[in-house]
């Protein structure tokens, strides 16, 4: 009995270790080209309509439970394609933001600092939710939680939009699609 509570253990260590491999390899961000042109945008609408339980439980009112669970799995895939992006544009706001943090203008540098704070939230947030993805994939009754992702990406954008307005007034900053 012993030996299997610490095997068990031993492998929940391991799981948490790739997966914290994974997800920091997977929100690297090249120092090579300006910061803006990095983010990669993304399709909200779509984004926000994967998230949502009540398609869930449309799915599972109309499917067998069979073909539920691979359109689950396939849903989840893309969740977690979804989450990865939104961490990597918020790595590449937070350098954005700690560029800005310096500025003379007292507005620009309250706008950095919100920017950073917000983006260094939703990193941690989608770090949260990628593992609750992945144990999703393996469990696929197991509840999503790209909620919470998906509206700090949305807070994200106003403040990203705000900074960029005032350090580059005709310079648009888009990380999302609408």
């Amino acid at each position: 009995m012993t030996l299997a509570i610490v095997l068990v253990v031993a492998a929940l260590i391991a799981l948490l270790l790739i997966l914290r491999s994974a997800v920091s390899s997977s929100v690297q961000i090249s120092a090579d080209a300006t910061l803006p042109h990095q983010i990669q945008p993304i399709d909200v609408e779509a984004f926000r309509i994967l998230a949502d339980p009540g398609e869930d439980d449309y799915l599972r009112q109309r499917l067998p439970a069979a073909e539920l669970r691979r359109v689950r799995r396939e849903r989840v895939r893309a969740m977690a394609v979804y989450v990865q992006v939104v961490a990597r544009n918020a790595a590449v706001l937070v350098r954005v933001g700690q560029s800005a943090l310096n500025s003379s203008d007292s507005r620009t540098a309250a706008a950095a600092s919100e920017l950073v704070s917000e983006a260094l939230q939703l990193r941690r947030n989608a770090a949260f939710a990628l593992v609750r993805l992945y144990v999703a994939l393996a469990w696929p009754n197991a509840g999503f939680a790209a909620a919470p992702v998906l509206d700090g990406y949305r807070q994200l954008h106003g403040s990203a939009m705000l900074l960029g307005r005032l350090q580059s007034p005709a310079t648009p900053v888009r990380i999302s699609v609408f």
